[in-house]
């Protein structure tokens, strides 16, 4: 299953939702603070998640272009919240990674600040993508922001990024480790993606119409 929110859920690779076909997506700008977004009306599905753990990626392979959202070889580099408008009708909302270790405790803070304030504040928000290294078992900024989304019912997405880097076999295992740090009731799991494949693609697309409409 795939955790949209609490008591609610879309089963992996379901058609419960309206499919998006993405026909059109455009670049709209980086804002240094949510109160600087455009204000309308227009949905908006913020991703969220640790520094290089592949938020860029996603957004090119659900939107088929290669260089849409530009990924920084330097983790924790993103400062601004970048805004991604897709077939006219609604925003993705790419916030700052968290959790790079090599970034000053006072800028970390204030990503957190930037992230948190976005979350609680914008009124167009209709639900998070949280995104996980399926590689690795959730670090304390992941739990604080599952346990922040959940408290405030904001409808979320996990995804387990990078499934090409793990062998096939030994997926389970790690959904398994990231369900049990999460506290996932059995029937959620996070769905699997693969930037490199596309692998999990068309459900990320399915998951993104059962939240915006």
């Amino acid at each position: 299953m795939i955790l949209l929110s609490p008591g609610l859920a879309l089963p992996t690779g379901s058609k419960g939702g309206v499919e998006v076909l993405i026909k059109s997506s455009e670049f709209k700008g980086a804002f240094v603070d949510w109160n600087r977004l455009p204000e309308e009306d227009l949905p908006e599905i913020a991703l969220v998640g640790r520094s290089n753990v592949g938020k860029s990626s996603l957004i090119n392979k659900i939107v088929n272009r290669r260089n849409l959202a530009k990924s920084s070889s330097t983790p924790g580099k993103t400062r601004t919240i970048n805004l991604y408008l897709l077939n006219n009708a609604f925003n993705l909302v790419d916030l700052p990674g968290y959790g790079y270790a090599k970034v000053a405790k006072a800028e970390q803070q204030k990503w957190g600040r930037i992230i948190e304030n976005y979350l609680q504040n914008r009124k167009q928000l209709r639900g998070v993508i949280h995104l996980l290294d399926i590689r690795h078992e959730p670090g304390n900024h992941d739990l604080a922001m599952k346990e922040w989304l959940s408290h405030y019912e904001i409808p979320i997405l996990l995804i387990a990024t990078k499934a090409d880097k793990v062998a096939r076999g030994a997926r389970q295992k790690q959904l398994q480790l990231i369900s049990r740090k999460l506290n996932l009731d059995p029937e959620h799991r996070p769905l699997v993606f693969s930037a490199a494949t596309g692998e999990g693609a068309e459900e990320i697309r399915d998951a993104i119409g059962e939240i915006i409409n």
